[in-house]
C-alpha cells in the first residue's frame, strides 16, 4: 500500500489551465496523432462534469472559451506528450485553424451521459483516417484507443483507473492528524512545488491584467497582498490564482483529485497564512498535507465532478483543518470545523469553470478562516443537526453523498440552463 505521503504526490499533477479543457485537449491531440493528416472533423462525447467545467472556461494561449475550441485546439496544434499541459505549444497559426474548423461546423461536442465519473470520447477524422480516444475515471487515464475501426488498446475502466486515492477510506480522521504530525519533512517537501506553481500563475496573472477581482481585493488590502491581515492574505492569494487559471492565463496551476483550484484553495490559503504569521516551513508543510488528505477524503465520497462546488466544499474544508493544526487545536475542534464548512457550504453549486469560480474561491477562505475561528472557540453546529455525523469521517461522507448522488437532478437543471446559452 502506498503511503499518505505517496498518495498525495501521486494525485498532484501540473495543470496548463483547467484541467478539464486541458484534458479535453489531451484527448483529441492522440487521436489525431493516431492517424495524422490534416484534421476535417472532431467529435467530442463528453460526461455532465467535463461538459459542463469546459463550457465557457478559458483556454491557454487562445482568446477562445469553451470545449468546442479545447477540442479544435487539442486536434490541430495540441501535444498529448505532454499530458494535461498539451495546449502550452498552441500558436496563432493554431488558433485560426481551429477557429475556421468551429466557424464550419466540423467540431461537435454532444454531452453523452449525466454522471459524475469522467468521461471522453475523441474522435478526430483527417485526411489520413480516423483516430478515436476514450478517457474515463480521470483526466488522462486513457482505456481505449481505436485508429481506422481497429482496437490498439483497450482497458477496463475500473482496474485501469489511476485514482490513487481508494484506499484513503481506510483511515480515520484521527489517523490522517497523526501522519500529518509525524511524517518525515523529506517526504512531503514536494508540496513546495504547489506553492511555487501557484504563486507564478498569479504573478502572471496580475502582470496580464487578467485579475480584476484580485486587483480590487488588493486595493481594499491597502494595495498590498501582505499587509497584517492573514485571512485577507489568503483570499488574495487562493482568488488569484484561480482567477487567473479560469481565465486562461498561460501558466500551470498544481492540481489534486483532478482540479487545479481544489489544489490552490488546499495550500495556497495556508502558504498566505503561514507567510503572513511567519509560521516555519515545517508548521506549513504539516497543515497543508493534512489539508489535502482531508481534500481527497471528501472528493472520493463527492465523485470528482459533480454538481457541487467541490473547490470550496473539499478545499476549504481542508485549509478549515489546517488552520486548526496551525492553532494547536484538539480533536474535538478539529471535528467542529468540519462541522461548520458543512453546516456551511455543502450545497453550494459548480456552474463550471469561470470567473464564477473565484468568487466561490472568496467564500470558501473566508468560511475556511471563520470555521476553524469558531471551532477554536469550541462553537459549532453540533453534531445532531442536519447533515453532520456522529464523527469527522461520518460528516465528510455525508458532504460527499448530498454531491453524488444527492445533487444528479441539480447537475441535469444546471446543464439545461448552460445549453440555452449556445
Amino acid at each position: 500500500m502506498k503511503t499518505l505521503a505517496q498518495l498525495i504526490c501521486s494525485d498532484m499533477k501540473v495543470a496548463f489551465g483547467v484541467t478539464e479543457p486541458g484534458a479535453i485537449a489531451f484527448a483529441c491531440a492522440k487521436a489525431r496523432g493516431l492517424v495524422g493528416g490534416e484534421v476535417l472533423t472532431v467529435t467530442l462525447d463528453l460526461n455532465s462534469g467535463i461538459y459542463k467545467n469546459a463550457f465557457t472556461c478559458g483556454i491557454p494561449n487562445s482568446p477562445e472559451l469553451g470545449n468546442v475550441y479545447a477540442a479544435a485546439l487539442g486536434a490541430v496544434g495540441g501535444d498529448a506528450g505532454l499530458g494535461l499541459e498539451a495546449l502550452e505549444p498552441i500558436t496563432e497559426k493554431d488558433n485560426e485553424a481551429a477557429r475556421r474548423l468551429v466557424s464550419e461546423g466540423k467540431v461537435t461536442v454532444n454531452l453523452d451521459r449525466i454522471t459524475s465519473v469522467i468521461f471522453i470520447r475523441a474522435t478526430v477524422q483527417t485526411t489520413e483516417g480516423v483516430g478515436e480516444v476514450t478517457i474515463e475515471g480521470s483526466h488522462t487515464n486513457v482505456t481505449l484507443v481505436r485508429k481506422n475501426g481497429e482496437v490498439l488498446f483497450k482497458a477496463n475502466p475500473a482496474a485501469a483507473s489511476e485514482d490513487p486515492c481508494g484506499s484513503i477510506k481506510d483511515y480515520t480522521f484521527s489517523q490522517l492528524v497523526d501522519y500529518a504530525k509525524t511524517v518525515p519533512l523529506e517526504e512531503i517537501a514536494f508540496l513546495k512545488r504547489a506553492f511555487e506553481t501557484d504563486n507564478a500563475l498569479l504573478e502572471e496573472g496580475m502582470r496580464e491584467g487578467r485579475t480584476p477581482m484580485t486587483q480590487t481585493l488588493i486595493a481594499d488590502n491597502g494595495g498590498r497582498i501582505y499587509n497584517g491581515d492573514s485571512k485577507k492574505s489568503a483570499a488574495i492569494v487562493a482568488v488569484g490564482a484561480i482567477e487567473a487559471r479560469v481565465a486562461g492565463v498561460p501558466r500551470a496551476a498544481m492540481s489534486i483529485t483532478g482540479s487545479g483550484s481544489h489544489g490552490i484553495l488546499a495550500m495556497m490559503p495556508l502558504y498566505a497564512f503561514c507567510k503572513a504569521e511567519n509560521r516555519s516551513e515545517e508548521e506549513l508543510l504539516r497543515a497543508v498535507c493534512l489539508s489535502c488528505l482531508v481534500t481527497i477524503y471528501i472528493k472520493e465520497y463527492s465523485g470528482r465532478l459533480s454538481a457541487l462546488c467541490g473547490c470550496t466544499l473539499a478545499g476549504g474544508t481542508g485549509t478549515a483543518v489546517g488552520l486548526v493544526m496551525l492553532r494547536g487545536g484538539t480533536d474535538d475542534q478539529y471535528f467542529q470545523a468540519i462541522c461548520n464548512m458543512a453546516a456551511s457550504l455543502t450545497g453550494m453549486i459548480c456552474h463550471g469553470g469561470n470567473p464564477g469560480c473565484a468568487l466561490k474561491a472568496l467564500v470558501g477562505v473566508n468560511m475556511a478562516f471563520d470555521a476553524a475561528m469558531l471551532a477554536m472557540a469550541n462553537t459549532s453546529v453540533g453534531c445532531c443537526h442536519s447533515i453532520m455525523g456522529s464523527t469527522p469521517e461520518k460528516t465528510m461522507q455525508n458532504m460527499g453523498y448530498v454531491a453524488s448522488p444527492g445533487m444528479t437532478d441539480t447537475e441535469e437543471y444546471i446543464l439545461e440552463i448552460m445549453k440555452t446559452r449556445k
